[in-house]
């Protein structure tokens, strides 16, 4: 359980260490010499990345489902969770399972179902 969760933690920092990487890369092709940072040498720009994508609202229609609206990027992103910790990281298996290859198809293939969720709510 700890290694799991260990595991989800160096995940989704890798993920915030990236948008750092990839605002940089904008940064030098539209031939600025820095991107707006947040912080000091812009580390705590993801946090505020993330401050403002859940600060976002959704605009809905009138006749759309709120919950299905709501909850679909929460499975996705627990969807995405679940694959990562199904891939073997340096020789260690965090869900060890005889099948891994044949969940992880059935794990991602669920994510369309998703897209249509959100589409039809």
């Amino acid at each position: 359980m700890i290694n799991s969760l260990i595991a989800m933690i160096c995940l989704l920092l890798a993920v915030a260490f990236y948008t750092i990487l990839e605002r940089k890369i904008w940064g030098y092709i539209h031939l600025q010499s820095r991107p707006n940072k947040v912080g000091f040498v812009g580390i705590l720009q993801p946090v505020d990345d993330a401050i403002l994508l859940f600060n976002t609202s959704l605009s809905l229609a009138d006749s759309s489902n709120f919950f299905i609206s709501y909850i679909t990027p929460s499975i996705s992103l627990l969807l995405s969770l679940i694959i990562a910790l199904l891939l073997p990281f340096n020789y260690l298996q965090i869900l060890d399972n005889e099948h891994n290859m044949s969940a992880f198809f059935i794990i991602s293939s669920m994510s369309v179902y998703l897209f249509l969720m959100i589409g039809w709510s």
